[in-house]
């Protein structure tokens, strides 16, 4: 059963919303906060673990040590039938965090962390050199609002 065929009941949703908050939260305290028995919970996350709803737990670090350097969103314009080679070539830079194919103005949006400015343009110049990309376009993150974080 994938995350797609599982259905997710009300209770189910409040689950992962707790979880996101705090993933080291007891199942005891998710089992009152919800209103339901431990067991209830348990058998829960079991359900949507297997299903792979819940595909692990993870750390985030909070932001003055996750912000100690910086971090990039970078909207890229690839050539045509040059998307596979361009994932390979970007897949290979260990600054590059994820890597999106999207939908709208660019073919992929790319999340980069460095330790300086002169990294990120050292970095934006080899992404630039990568045979296949067009264009890229820079939006360097100020700060984290709302990070419902998934562990990625």
């Amino acid at each position: 059963m994938s995350d797609r065929t599982l259905p997710l009941d009300e209770i189910d949703r409040q689950l992962i919303a707790a979880l996101q908050i705090n993933a080291r939260e007891s199942v005891a305290v998710l089992a009152r906060q919800l209103g339901i028995a431990r067991t209830t919970v348990t058998s829960r996350l079991a359900r949507l673990e297997k299903a792979k709803v819940i595909t692990g737990y993870g750390v985030r670090l909070g932001q003055r040590l996750a912000d100690g350097g910086l971090q990039a969103y970078v909207g890229i314009t690839v050539q045509p039938r040059s998307g596979k080679e361009v994932v390979r070539r970007l897949s290979a830079m260990g600054q590059v965090q994820q890597l999106c194919a999207v939908s709208g103005e660019f073919d992929y949006v790319a999340w980069l962390r460095t330790d300086s400015p002169e990294q990120l343009d050292q970095l934006l110049d080899q992404i630039g050199g990568v045979e296949g990309v067009e264009k890229t376009t820079t939006s360097i993150i100020l700060s984290s609002k709302v990070d419902r974080g998934q562990a990625l």
